[in-house]
């Protein structure tokens, strides 16, 4: 594909915008400018169009620019902006629809980010344990505040030490945070054994996707609840990515393990900025709305345009019928990958879970972080960037998830394995002895 408008452009932006990006992982080399978006395409400003499976990180769900989502916005915009005091109906319509929803959640509060809500789910939780020290698992992220940023896509020789991953981190606030394996009940066990009374909560994703696809197994996740209960700690689910997209009532109405406080966020919108959490009534009230003691805040919270969005994502996706269609077409895809990847000779395992899926340059099963070291980090890398060539956008980096949207379509997957085929039948895979 030609790039050079990109190039050009990218140059423009970067001299007032540090390194050309306003995320730290949206960096492509070589650098593209997006001009636009529709259904389940992107292009840019070369006029080079891409099949997605970004989508956004996967905020997308319904289709970019979803018709329904879009007027409902539209109509909000012709009633009102920003008031930023008060209430509005649209913000009580969205938490009724949230408390219906998801079992964890009596009550939920609206926010912007995935980071804003896991910040104010362990505050609420330190607050109401009067404990300080927390646990989470190596290869899970939840935002980007020093809490938690924290042993995510590790190095070996970093498994089992903090790594932070950013500098300026407070030592002290990371001293606070308990970084266990993924998977293993024994090392919580062990570890509550040893900080007995210390702990306010334990926060996991009840899949992994940061690392991919690594679900939590159903031992594990039953035991994280008998243990926080039978310990008085928190239980917090972080849904951020799980939530409305593996299901309406987010992965923990699959498990059937409800934990005490649930975050959510990116899908719930289709794009647009809204996050938030819910949970059991006796802690979401020790909350300052109303009248508690744990301050939460922001001046777009609840935003009304986003409101209307999420609230339309919401009603959309009631009848089960978009879940059930992306579950198959994420079947069929991973499938027809994996078996293109075996005509060519490639040993691949493409895992997923509905409309998220990442193919491993690896055998066997992932099932722990440590398990993705066994990943062909080079080849994953090179495949996603000839599959963009093509004009199948997949997030270049290694162990990052793909998506499926409403709006893909049986075509779609007909062609990703096509030109999978075309470029793994020319990608030279390292032989590797695992």
């Amino acid at each position: 594909m030609n790039h050079e408008k990109s190039r050009s452009a990218f140059a423009k932006i970067a001299q007032h915008i540090p390194g050309g990006i306003n995320t730290s992982l949206r960096k492509l080399n070589p650098p593209i400018v997006f001009s636009g978006a529709k259904g389940a395409r992107i292009s840019d400003v070369d006029g080079n169009d891409y099949l997605d499976y970004h989508l956004g990180f996967g905020a997308i769900f319904l289709g970019h620019r979803n018709p329904d989502v879009e007027r409902a916005v539209e109509e909000m915009r012709e009633q009102t902006d920003l008031i930023g005091v008060g209430t509005t109906e649209i913000e009580g319509k969205v938490c009724d629809k949230i408390c219906e929803h998801i079992p964890s959640a009596e009550k939920a509060l609206l926010c912007n980010s995935g980071s804003e809500a896991t910040y104010s789910a362990i505050r609420l939780a330190r607050a109401i344990t009067g404990r300080s020290y927390m646990i989470k698992f190596q290869g899970c992220y939840h935002g980007w505040h020093d809490y938690v940023s924290m042993n995510v896509t590790s190095v070996a020789d970093k498994m089992g030490k903090y790594d932070p991953i950013s500098a300026g981190m407070l030592q002290e606030a990371m001293q606070h945070t308990l970084v266990l394996s993924y998977n293993s009940v024994e090392e919580v066990e062990s570890c509550v054994r040893e900080n007995k009374g210390k702990i306010a909560c334990i926060i996991l994703e009840p899949v992994a996707h940061n690392i991919g696809c690594v679900p939590a197994t159903q031992g594990f996740l039953t035991a994280l609840r008998e243990i926080c209960t039978r310990e008085d700690i928190i239980l917090i689910f972080d849904e951020v990515i799980t939530g409305f997209r593996h299901a309406l009532g987010g992965y923990q109405s699959i498990c059937r393990v409800t934990p005490d406080l649930t975050t959510f966020g990116k899908a719930l919108g289709n794009g647009y900025p809204i996050s938030g959490l819910g949970g059991r009534e006796d802690l979401m009230d020790r909350f300052a709305t109303a009248g508690g003691d744990v301050f939460f805040a922001g001046t777009f919270n609840a935003h009304p345009y986003s409101c209307a969005a999420a609230y339309a994502t919401i009603r959309k996706l009631e009848d089960g019928e978009i879940h059930s269609k992306v579950f198959k077409l994420g079947d069929e895809l991973c499938k027809g990958i994996d078996e293109a990847a075996g005509q060519v000779g490639i040993e691949t395992y493409t895992a997923h879970f509905g409309s998220v899926f990442c193919t491993y340059f690896a055998r066997p099963t992932i099932l722990t972080y440590r398990d993705t070291f066994k990943n062909d980090a080079e080849s994953f890398v090179r495949y996603r960037k000839a599959m963009i060539e093509k004009g199948v956008f997949m997030l270049p980096t290694n162990i990052k998830r793909n998506f499926i949207s409403a709006v893909h379509t049986e075509a779609d997957v007909r062609e990703t394995v096509e030109k999978s085929r075309e470029v793994l039948s020319t990608l030279k895979v390292p032989v590797k002895t695992r």
